[in-house]
């Protein structure tokens, strides 16, 4: 029978995975969508190659938005079995910037290859608001999830959930008496 700790290992393995993923999904989707410029750098493998060309078939790649948000999925469902330390002083504005800013840094920065320069700069132009936005999403949420445990925790258990206020009672009635 598994005991808790093993149990909470293996989720805290799961969530690890699953986050591990959603970067490796927008590291493929830089390589894809930004190809040009990794060719240019010298940046490209056989290997990598012959992996997109598999991927491509299954849609991932069919538009520019695809792959983002299966990346952004990915990170949201991580973030939902996290445990974050409780923090006092998150607010709600500060989520909602954070949420506001990072999705639209993250869903929006498609717009600077539109842009009239040299293909690496675009391309680390690019890579660097997309992924701004993905880790201002990911303070968000995580923020998110810090504030509503904070919130469901003033409930009557102590803060790892594991003693109820009875048995304290029952041990001091016994311990007095």
């Amino acid at each position: 029978m598994s005991t808790t700790g093993e149990n909470e290992q293996g989720l805290r393995q799961i969530i690890d995975l699953t986050r591990f993923g959603s970067i490796f999904i927008l590291l493929l989707h830089f390589y894809f969508y930004c190809y040009g410029a990794f060719n240019h750098w010298g940046i490209k493998s056989g290997i990598t190659d012959r992996l997109l060309q598999n991927i491509m078939h299954t849609g991932l790649f069919k538009n520019l938005f695809v792959s983002k948000l299966i990346a952004l999925a990915l990170l949201l469902i991580s973030l939902l079995g996290a445990q974050g330390k409780k923090d006092q002083k998150i607010h709600w504005k500060n989520i909602i910037v954070y949420l506001s800013v990072g999705l639209l840094l993250f869903l929006c920065s498609g717009l600077l290859f539109k842009l009239k320069y040299a293909i690496q700069t675009n391309t680390g132009v690019y890579m660097i608001v997309t992924s701004i936005g993905f880790l201002l999403v990911l303070a968000g949420v995580n923020s998110f999830s810090r504030l509503t445990r904070l919130n469901i925790s003033g409930d009557i258990f102590n803060s790892l959930n594991e003693t109820f206020p009875y048995e304290q009672r029952l041990f001091h009635e016994r311990v007095h008496n």
